[in-house]
């Protein structure tokens, strides 16, 4: 049997991104969630929590859990998985805290199975723990997480994975510290659009992908406008009207609700605007008195990392 332990760092994810309801996501640098994980002599899953979030460790009702079980029903092996986690990326954030924990745990365990599953395959075992934690099967925050940079799923059934070429974009990440859970932002979802807001959302999600593809930054700001979802959502989150347009009038290129919320993400064309506008939404929220977590990144154009624990110890050692 395979005897390695390995590191998972899964990174935090924007999904949606304005226009692109549950077919657009992309990845983000600088905060992930780490998994250490080995394989067992023995069917199942065993969860190991390292943080203080208190998730349920019953494999059925954790997204690590059910998303390696979907893995396991696919080979033969006797064997399951024990999986350490350390959550970094807070639930119910709204920057793919389960997708982090789904997606890294397959990722981990088909790296231990010396890869015999691709990345769609890895997706598809992953949403069955997005389907847990929001009531619905989607990829907009796995598939991100899987391949790194932009992604688009034009289909989820088949699935259809699209990964989309990029120019550099740093995000502004702005968490006013409220929670809001997946299921409740779908609840609150009209189930019937007007034809003509959907056509403009057809024009926009076309026009941020070409915008993207195209390096054309003024393209992209014109299409990251979302005439369906946020207008409802945003009313869940305090001050995200006034923090959106104070940020486009500073100079961002546009953003949004990240995922379901409460998180907003930014988008600029370089760092010192991105700063500008984790500045701006400070004092909003200072105004008001709401604690509120920002942080400035860049795309993640890797995706999910692996490292042999072997690997870390002569790291460690080396600075010794």
């Amino acid at each position: 049997m395979n005897n390695k332990i390995i590191k998972v760092l899964s990174p935090a994810t924007v999904a949606n991104v304005a226009c692109g309801f549950d077919v657009l996501g992309f990845a983000l640098n600088d905060i992930n969630d780490e998994l250490v994980m080995r394989i067992i002599p023995k069917r199942g899953v065993t969860i190991i929590n390292k943080d203080d979030f208190n998730l349920p460790v019953e494999p059925k009702q954790n997204v690590i859990g059910i998303s390696l079980l979907a893995l396991l029903e696919e080979i033969e092996d006797e064997i399951g998985f024990e999986v350490k986690s350390t959550k970094h990326i807070r639930p119910g954030s709204g920057i793919g805290s389960s997708a982090a924990s789904a997606a890294g745990a397959v990722f981990g365990a088909n790296h231990l199975l010396n890869n015999r599953f691709t990345n769609d395959d890895l997706i598809r075992f992953a949403m069955q723990g997005e389907e847990l934690a929001s009531g619905a099967k989607h990829a907009d925050n796995i598939a991100p997480c899987i391949y790194g940079g932009f992604t688009l799923i034009r289909s989820n059934d088949p699935l259809d994975i699209i990964p989309i070429p990029a120019p550099f974009l740093y995000v502004t990440i702005i968490h006013p510290q409220i929670e809001i859970k997946t299921s409740d932002a779908r609840s609150v979802l009209k189930r019937q659009v007007l034809l003509a807001d959907a056509v403009k959302q057809w024009g926009n999600v076309g026009g941020l992908i070409a915008g993207l593809m195209k390096n054309d930054y003024e393209l992209i700001s014109r299409s990251l406008v979302d005439n369906i979802v946020e207008p409802i959502r945003s009313i869940l989150i305090p001050c995200f009207d006034e923090v959106k347009s104070k940020s486009l009038a500073a100079g961002a290129l546009g953003g949004g609700i990240s995922g379901s919320g409460p998180s907003m993400f930014m988008i600029s064309k370089d760092q010192k605007m991105a700063l500008e506008i984790e500045k701006i939404a400070k004092k909003v929220y200072e105004k008001i008195g709401l604690p509120c977590h920002t942080y400035v990144t860049n795309l993640n154009k890797r995706g999910v990392q692996i490292q042999e624990m072997n690997e870390l110890i002569q790291n460690e050692n080396a600075l010794l």
